[in-house]
């Protein structure tokens, strides 16, 4: 699925992309650079996001993009450019006491080795958008430079206009820029995928991790990569907190924060837990603080039930939901114990305990997430997550199950409290023939809209 936190669609290309952005940066720049903020309405009726639609104009850029642009009308478009804000001494501070110092070593291992093989520049900021880490290819670095893109330099979007950094901080989400969706001239030959870091104590933005380099930087691949790296940044991050709060716990004399109950644990699993990526993942994958792991089907339908069930199974009832059959309880256990070595192999740090079955350690659901994401009405985040069906193609009645319950709520919620641009979105993408999707879209849909004519011409095809 394309949203609108990518870049480019799968297959796309991105020197006509950019012709079509450069394009619309030159026309917003000279209409509406200096105009009030209603002006938006004008340009989203003439087609924003028309390419996630696939209608007669693409000429528009994307919502987020656009919404970014009128943010940044305060910054010049033609500055030059970007100048440090802090010298070395308050750079080797503020190095110093942020809290992802202690988890460099995770982010070397996952993006900055890689980075400097496949031609990228990583930067790692602080929640104001200033860059104190900047690492990578060496050659692409001192280009970098030229235009201020170094440790110290105020990469916010107050500072510079849209760009990943600035703008996954401003939105709090995972995004890609397109080099002439950077509001300023000067970075329109860069392209970049950030997304922003939480404390998972509290939940706070604490920073932002961005690749930056030419249009491969924004390929759809990278926001998923960027993402699971994220994912084990916050898991070290706990680990660190925890261990933390250990020391200072033995030194007082006092508990141990690790002496909560397990089924306290099991009930409110920390943000940075690792996580089970099932949504339009035929292969599904682990994503924890060793790195983000393909899984079988099966085991990956295992560590389902289990994730569902923090009271654990026996092996009969488990055996039901991964197999439809409480008799095939004898083939289940191998399969158990050959998916807790592998656990333990790639340090993942899910455990399985048994009698009963159960997990040991909290374990997230992409589609739990989801689900609770909707629940607090962030219906676009919503839908920018869902990526398809839990687990395509499993028949176990787990699978099944959440797979239901995941589509069954996302269509309800679309239907009764989301905003067009979502609906649109999710008509467009995952119900392309319900009739009642495009008929209440219909119904919500401006006199003067262009999509009116999508929605009709598309009941018409159903009929």
């Amino acid at each position: 699925m394309t949203t609108v936190w990518q870049a480019l669609r799968p297959g796309e290309s991105p020197l006509e992309r950019r012709r079509v952005i450069e394009r619309a940066h030159e026309r917003f720049i000279a209409e509406f650079a200096h105009s009030s903020a209603s002006t938006t309405a004008r340009w989203s009726d003439c087609g924003a996001d028309a390419r996630y639609a696939d209608g007669p104009s693409r000429e528009a850029p994307r919502s987020v993009v656009l919404d970014s642009w009128f943010r940044s009308r305060a910054v010049d478009p033609d500055r030059g450019a970007v100048r440090s804000i802090v010298d070395a001494d308050e750079l080797a501070e503020l190095r110093r006491t942020h809290p992802l110092d202690r988890v460099l070593p995770v982010l070397r291992r996952l993006l900055f080795e890689q980075a400097s093989e496949s031609g990228f520049i990583v930067a790692i900021g602080d929640a104001a958008g200033r860059l104190l880490w900047v690492d990578g290819d060496s050659r692409l670095r001192a280009r970098a430079e030229d235009m201020g893109f170094r440790s110290g330099a105020d990469w916010s979007e107050a500072a510079v206009g849209t760009s990943a950094p600035g703008s996954a901080l401003a939105l709090d989400h995972a995004i890609q820029v397109l080099g002439p969706e950077h509001y300023s001239r000067a970075v329109h030959e860069w392209s970049c995928t950030a997304a922003p870091v939480h404390d998972p104590e509290n939940g706070s933005i604490i920073g932002v991790v961005d690749i930056t380099g030419g249009d491969e930087a924004a390929a759809p691949h990278l926001l998923p990569l960027v993402e699971a790296t994220l994912a084990a940044v916050e898991a070290e991050l706990q680990v660190a907190a925890l261990t933390a709060r250990i020391d200072q716990a033995r030194s007082a004399g006092g508990p141990l924060p690790g002496a909560r109950s397990r089924a306290h644990e099991r009930s409110a699993p920390q943000a940075s837990a690792p996580r089970l990526l099932t949504l339009g993942h035929h292969t599904p994958l682990l994503a924890s603080a060793s790195g983000t792991h393909r899984l079988t089907t099966r085991h990956a339908e295992i560590l389902l039930a289990l994730a569902e069930a923090p009271g654990g199974h026996s092996a009969t009832a488990l055996a039901e939901l991964v197999y439809g059959d409480r008799a095939r309880a004898t083939t289940l256990r191998p399969e158990v114990l050959r998916l807790r070595q592998w656990l333990e192999a790639y340090d993942t740090g899910v455990t399985i305990s048994t009698r009963p079955y159960r997990l040991s350690t909290p374990l997230r659901v992409d589609a739990r997430d989801m689900l609770a994401t909707l629940g607090r009405g962030a219906h676009r985040v919503a839908l920018a997550s869902y990526e398809g069906p839990v687990i395509p193609g499993s028949t176990a009645p787990i699978a099944v199950q959440l797979r239901d319950e995941t589509d069954a709520t996302l269509r309800e919620a679309m239907l009764q409290s989301a905003a067009t641009d979502p609906l649109f979105d999710y008509a467009l993408a995952w119900a392309p023939d319900d009739r009642e999707v495009w008929e209440t879209l219909l119904q919500l849909l401006p006199p003067h809209s262009p999509r009116r004519a999508r929605a009709v011409a598309r009941l018409e095809a159903i009929d």
